[in-house]
């Protein structure tokens, strides 16, 4: 496959309410996606959709030789859970298969020290607790990194660590992205392409078009802007 990804008229029904309608799209190989929209609009229904964790209609085809990783928005944790995240990373390696040096492959690409992934996980602030599940997700050397909104809880700072240390991660390590985000100065510095999302509209391009003022409106109804970097 020239791409790694197709979709092609994707729906997503819960009972009477339509959350995703006739959604088509591709990403090459070594691309970044970034996904947007209104809240409700369905974009994490569409990552869980693309992972095989919901039913849907319509087509999704991966490469052959897709492995993802996957930074879900909330983690079904709760961090007062008495762990570390090593303990975590070692359960995320036990189910991949894969030995234990991943863990400190995966710590190191993502700029954790081992002192103190042996913390509590309620110990870690919100930047270093979002880069642990950066490294949960790249145990098991993935090819595409799916991120929902990666930075959510993370303060200014924080936030510009992580989207520059993925950015990095998909220079160095040739990988496709998928992210969901709402931060539209971000995504029109790191983005290929836009995916725009509501319960109405739905299209995809270069950010350039999709994050002119009239697009936005049409996604967010409402006026909005966004400074364009140059790519």
């Amino acid at each position: 496959m020239t791409n790694i990804l197709d979709v092609d008229g994707l729906s997503v029904r819960f009972g009477d309410n339509q959350i995703l309608r006739n959604v088509s799209f591709a990403v090459p190989r070594g691309g970044s996606v970034a996904v947007i929209g209104p809240n409700g609009a369905g974009k994490t229904v569409l990552f869980r959709a693309l992972i095989g964790a919901l039913p849907f209609e319509g087509s999704v085809r991966w490469a052959p030789d897709v492995r993802i990783g996957y930074v879900p928005q909330k983690l079904d944790i709760e961090r007062d859970v008495p762990i570390t995240g090593a303990d975590f990373l070692r359960a995320r390696a036990a189910i991949a298969g894969v030995p234990r040096d991943e863990i400190d492959r995966a710590l190191a690409l993502v700029g954790v020290a081992r002192e103190a992934s042996d913390q509590p996980i309620g110990a870690l602030s919100g930047g270093q607790f979002q880069r642990l599940l950066v490294a949960f997700a790249l145990v098991g050397n993935p090819n595409v990194l799916l991120l929902d909104e990666p930075t959510s809880g993370v303060d200014e700072p924080g936030q510009e660590r992580l989207n520059a240390l993925v950015h990095r991660l998909q220079q160095e390590q040739g990988l496709t992205v998928l992210l969901i985000s709402h931060e539209l100065t971000i995504v029109s510095h790191y983005a290929t392409a836009v995916l725009c999302l509501n319960r109405e509209h739905t299209s995809f391009g270069p950010p350039g078009m999709m994050l002119s003022q009239e697009a936005l409106h049409a996604v967010f109804g409402a006026p909005a802007a966004v400074h364009l970097h140059d790519h």
